[in-house]
């Protein structure tokens, strides 16, 4: 079986919110996934009302990825679907010192990656 795959790392998304989205589009068909992270970034649909529109731009962003990913390997698109869906945490840094509130403070990132079969 054929297989495309996109990731991101280092991205500055939520962890906790990356992997409920990861959970919701896993094992949907391409299309339907891509209009249903569209919704939550337009708000037209929610999820326990709430919309997650940062991770959701995000993962949007890596699926289109790997869509081209697979019409470069001559994957017929229409029949694609999300294999897997994967949200890991990324690098811890701290943030930069120029101003006195967020002096010092661990900035956190996010790993994500994405296999369509």
């Amino acid at each position: 079986m054929k297989s495309a795959s996109a990731s991101i790392s280092n991205a500055r998304i939520s962890f906790k919110h990356s992997i409920i989205l990861c959970k919701e589009i896993k094992g949907k068909k391409l299309e339907k996934a891509k209009t249903f992270l569209q919704n939550l970034v337009d708000e037209k649909e929610s999820l326990d009302k709430k919309y997650y529109t940062n991770a959701s731009k995000k993962i949007l962003e890596v699926i289109k990825n790997a869509e081209q990913n697979a019409k470069v390997k001559n994957i017929d698109v229409e029949k694609l679907f999300i294999k897997i869906a994967k949200a890991d945490k990324g690098e811890k840094f701290v943030r930069p010192k120029t101003r006195w509130g967020l002096r010092g403070r661990n900035a956190k990132s996010t790993n994500i990656k994405i296999v369509l079969g």
